[in-house]
């Protein structure tokens, strides 16, 4: 929003939380709020990483926009009509007065400043392919009296992933793949220590990391069981969510979505084109809306998890989920993935009457021909045990491994993800750069943007299928002996 606004000439920005998107459970519409103006990395050191020795760009200001956050009653006051008392608690829209006008003096007076960010990572070495990771990622916070609810909760269920992996340890046990434990520094200052780590590593990480397991806020509400995970990742996710139901009359449907996750499961997401997965638990409301509800950092009470989670039942229900997950990703001879889910994933994206709409689906139609082969010719054999030939295992994880990696356009709009398989929320289910680009047309009654879009996915599509194909031609020319 800020970047479409900057672009727009305005010059002053008052930034509210719409009390319709709040959960139900939180009480925060009088409340003031943080955001940061900075959404990756370290913002002087753009695309490279920010350790000793490397040049600092000289950024005072994030942005020429003058940007205050304010709560939502506030908010109602300045803009709002008078409206009956009878109407006072309810969700109603904002709207401008019909005659009159006030005006509003910004001076913002923010002091930029530099600190040190730290990451706190460790590593379980795996016994079969130890160069081959799976990244769990949680957030530790700095920020007082912000935040301290969602890393709290980060923290709990990693530390007690960890205790009930290195008992196991003390026997003798090993995963097949490395699996790296993440505790990021400065998340809310724009994913600051996984931005960093990563750029830092890039080479080594685009090569070796299979999957990103997000613990990012895994507690915010207390009504709804909310599996987010990317398409080849979510048979995997709603399998996992059966595992670890004891109640099978009350066991959630398999809700599994791919919508945009925040946190720090970003970079490796729409830089690497990595997997990813995460469970969370929220109020339905929130779950309704758009998530990026989480960038409003509010002052949390201390005792604020304690309300959510007396017995802390359901952190040991993530905890288990996540575990469940990363288990499979770390110890499966063949990864968990699923070819055939993306070229479903793909073809639900692409509907509406727009030019150039019939064109993708049939590259479409093909991806899905091509990933049905692989999934029977080369994912069965191989799960086989008495057929799971060390050189074949290792050939059809390397293509796995890549499945995401086509869908990395080189440029998003502002506020959506590099990767196009994840869309903004819920209540959509087409390609978030297509809706994005029919706005715009509508805008600037040009339909310039929509023919960049469609090309872009048309390229990923099509890029895909080719990576699919040329993955049953290698295992075709290696079983026939040919060099």
């Amino acid at each position: 929003q800020l970047s479409l606004l900057e672009d727009a000439g305005f010059g002053g920005v008052l930034l509210y939380t719409d009390p319709c998107d709040l959960p139900k459970t939180a009480d925060l519409a009088d409340k003031a709020f943080m955001v940061s103006l900075n959404s990756r990395g370290d913002p002087s050191t753009p695309g490279y990483a920010s350790i000793d020795g490397s040049y600092r760009q000289n950024r005072l200001n994030l942005t020429t926009l003058l940007v205050q956050p304010i709560s939502a009653v506030l908010a109602r006051k300045l803009v709002s009509p008078p409206e009956d008392t009878a109407q006072k608690d309810r969700c109603t829209p904002l709207q401008l007065p019909a005659t009159g006008k006030k005006t509003i003096s910004l001076n913002i007076q923010s002091v930029t400043t530099y600190k040190t960010i730290s990451n706190v990572i460790g590593y379980l070495k795996g016994a079969v392919f130890p160069d081959r990771y799976v990244i769990v990622g949680s957030h530790h916070s700095s920020l007082k009296g912000y935040g301290g609810q969602g890393w709290a909760s980060s923290t709990a269920v990693i530390t007690a992933l960890l205790q009930a992996l290195m008992a196991e340890v003390k026997r003798g046990w090993r995963p097949d793949r490395t699996v790296v434990f993440c505790s990021w520094g400065g998340t809310a200052f724009g994913n600051i220590g996984s931005y960093e780590w990563a750029e830092d590593l890039k080479n080594v990480l685009q090569r070796n990391v299979v999957a990103y397991v997000s613990l990012h806020n895994p507690v915010t509400g207390n009504s709804t069981l909310h599996p987010v995970a990317s398409p080849s990742l979510q048979q995997l996710a709603a399998e996992s969510q059966g595992f670890n139901c004891v109640e099978k009359t009350r066991c959630p449907g398999s809700n599994v979505s791919s919508v945009q996750i925040q946190g720090d499961s970003d970079y490796f997401i729409n830089h690497l084109g990595v997997p990813a997965t995460q469970f969370s638990y929220e109020d339905i409301k929130a779950s309704e809306n758009s998530s990026f509800l989480s960038e409003a950092l509010f002052p949390v009470h201390a005792t604020k998890t304690e309300e959510l989670d007396p017995s802390f039942s359901l952190h040991e229900t993530i905890a288990k989920l996540t575990g469940q997950v990363t288990l499979q990703i770390a110890t499966d001879p063949v990864l968990p993935f699923n070819a055939l889910d993306i070229a479903l994933e793909v073809q639900n994206s692409l509907k509406g009457d727009e030019a150039g709409i019939p064109q993708l689906l049939a590259v479409a139609s093909r991806l899905r021909d091509t990933a049905e082969l692989f999934q029977s010719d080369e994912m069965r054999p191989a799960n086989d045990p008495k057929e799971r030939a060390p050189v074949r295992v290792r050939m059809l994880n390397d293509v796995l491994q890549g499945l995401e990696k086509s869908f990395l356009v080189h440029r998003a709009p502002p506020g959506l993800y590099r990767n196009i398989l994840y869309r903004l929320d819920d209540r959509t289910s087409q390609f978030s750069v297509l809706l994005e680009a029919l706005e715009h047309c509508k805008l600037h009654q040009s339909n310039e943007t929509i023919q960049a879009a469609l090309s872009e996915v048309l390229n990923s599509i099509n890029s895909a299928q080719v990576y699919f194909k040329a993955g049953l031609d290698v295992f075709e020319t290696t079983l026939a002996g040919k060099k």
